[in-house]
């Protein structure tokens, strides 16, 4: 049976106030409106971000929300005037909006759509939510809401993809291998023959490893005190690994005596800024902090 125009009912993850664990709960996901898609979440990431929110229980003042910003699935059906997707693509969310017209999108070096400063409100364009829960409305969350198993998005959040493209690993394009691949080609610019440092071997740190294999870097040493992540750094372009755990020294002086002079790149992927100030910095010509909104 058709779900087109119907309010769909499923589960989703919603945090009620801060500090408070997420309760699965059947929620109304309402059907699209104009320039807006509803989708089946297929697979979804749990990003740093959604972490680092639930850990400052002053970070975010809007509730109930349901967050999640990495995410793949297929389009349910389309409101009017959706022109890039139709029902049954594949697709992949957008937490940083393009809609392609504004002077930002326009701008070959930039990417900050001015269209991500109205997702802010954690309201549709109307100023309404696509969601609610015991008859309560609850927020959406960067203009994506992946925690659900159908959510609202406006078109120019969303991406159709290969219709082959398996969703569980490409959900991961939404947010962390574009942050960590960008930050290298985009933010740093890293060059060919250079040397590179990366700190941190998660998912953003071997994405970030993969587009400095992918300007050409010469050699790229992988920093990390979980000697288990090592194997997979070194089969996606790590030269070489470090733990700085099994030196007595710092591990910028370590650095400079790999290289005999430093590294041309640094890349800080842990999300601590105070690795920058107390120590890689002093490692590199080019330090970079890796952020969201710049590197997409």
């Amino acid at each position: 049976m058709s779900t087109t125009g119907k309010v769909i009912r499923c589960r989703a993850a919603i945090l009620w106030k801060p500090g408070a664990p997420f309760s699965i709960e059947e929620v109304e996901v309402a059907p699209p409106k104009a320039k807006e898609v509803r989708i089946k979440i297929v697979a979804t990431g749990l990003c740093g971000s959604e972490m680092k929110m639930l850990e400052n229980k002053t970070f975010y003042n809007r509730y109930p929300v349901i967050m999640g910003h990495e995410a793949a699935g297929i389009v349910e059906s389309v409101g009017e005037g959706v022109s890039t997707v139709k029902t049954g693509d594949k697709v992949i969310t957008l937490f940083l909006p393009q809609c392609g017209e504004c002077a930002s999108c326009l701008n070959p070096g930039d990417n900050f759509c001015i269209q991500t400063k109205q997702s802010e409100s954690s309201l549709m364009s109307d100023g309404t939510s696509r969601f609610a829960c015991k008859g309560k409305p609850v927020y959406h969350f960067a203009n994506t809401s992946t925690f659900s198993e159908y959510t609202v998005i406006k078109e120019i959040s969303v991406a159709k993809i290969d219709a082959v493209a398996p969703l569980e690993k490409v959900c991961l394009v939404s947010c962390g291998f574009s942050t960590g691949y960008g930050a290298a080609i985009n933010t740093a610019k890293v060059t060919p023959g250079s040397t590179c440092a990366v700190f941190g071997l998660g998912g953003v740190g071997l994405s970030v490893i993969i587009g400095c294999k992918a300007a050409g870097a010469a050699r790229i040493i992988g920093v990390d005190i979980n000697k288990d992540k090592f194997e997979k750094a070194k089969e996606v372009g790590a030269t070489e690994c470090i733990n700085p755990q099994d030196f007595k020294k710092p591990i910028q002086e370590v650095l400079f005596d790999m290289t005999g002079a430093g590294v041309e790149f640094c890349f800080e992927v842990i999300g601590n800024p105070e690795t920058v100030a107390g120590k890689a910095e002093r490692a590199s010509l080019n330090w970079f902090l890796i952020t969201w909104q710049r590197n997409l």
